[in-house]
């Protein structure tokens, strides 16, 4: 006797919290599984099909791309460091004469590895810097974008002013310099 039998011998035929509802199906399909009847005599049973997830929000922003691409390279780079670090110390232990190679790459890994977790820093540092944090009220980025604006705003006006009085053939200017 599986455990929805026993506790619905145990309920007298009714499964606590049951609403008897239909879950609707995922979009990337549903695994079937039994639904239970009400509890009445010759109830039918049909297909409740669950989704296999359920997608929540993200709780953290997605990183930018170029401190993604330098956070990948960085943990490929460790990841190859450990390995010849493991592979260095069997040699040692076997007595290889691979051992000490292994050993002067490992120490030149360990280099580029610190140099990897590094750039990952920095690229972060300069994204943050071209870009602004903008979730700071007191942001400089921000005021620095407005007055991007700003300045962008008063340059298309310009041009459609000049625009306007070459449609016009320059009436209005005192020379035609």
């Amino acid at each position: 006797m599986g455990t929805a039998e026993q506790r619905e011998a145990s309920d007298g035929g009714v499964a606590e919290g049951w609403t008897g509802r239909r879950v609707p199906e995922a979009a990337g399909g549903g695994v079937p599984s039994q639904q239970r009847g009400t509890g009445a005599p010759g109830a039918q049973r049909r297909p409740v099909y669950r989704p296999l997830w359920v997608e929540e929000p993200a709780l953290r922003r997605r990183m930018p791309d170029p401190v993604r691409t330098a956070a990948v390279r960085a943990v490929i780079i460790i990841a190859v460091t450990l390995i010849q670090a493991v592979v260095a110390f069997l040699c040692t232990l076997a007595g290889s004469w691979l051992a000490f190679p292994m050993v002067i790459s490992s120490v030149a890994s360990t280099v580029v590895a610190t140099w990897g977790v590094l750039d990952v820093w920095v690229t972060r540092q300069v994204w943050n810097q071209r870009n602004g944090v903008v979730s700071v009220p007191s942001s400089t980025a921000r005021a620095l974008r407005r007055e991007r604006r700003a300045a962008r705003r008063q340059a298309k006006a310009a041009a459609r002013e000049r625009d306007r009085i070459r449609r016009r053939g320059g009436a209005g200017q005192l020379s035609h310099s």
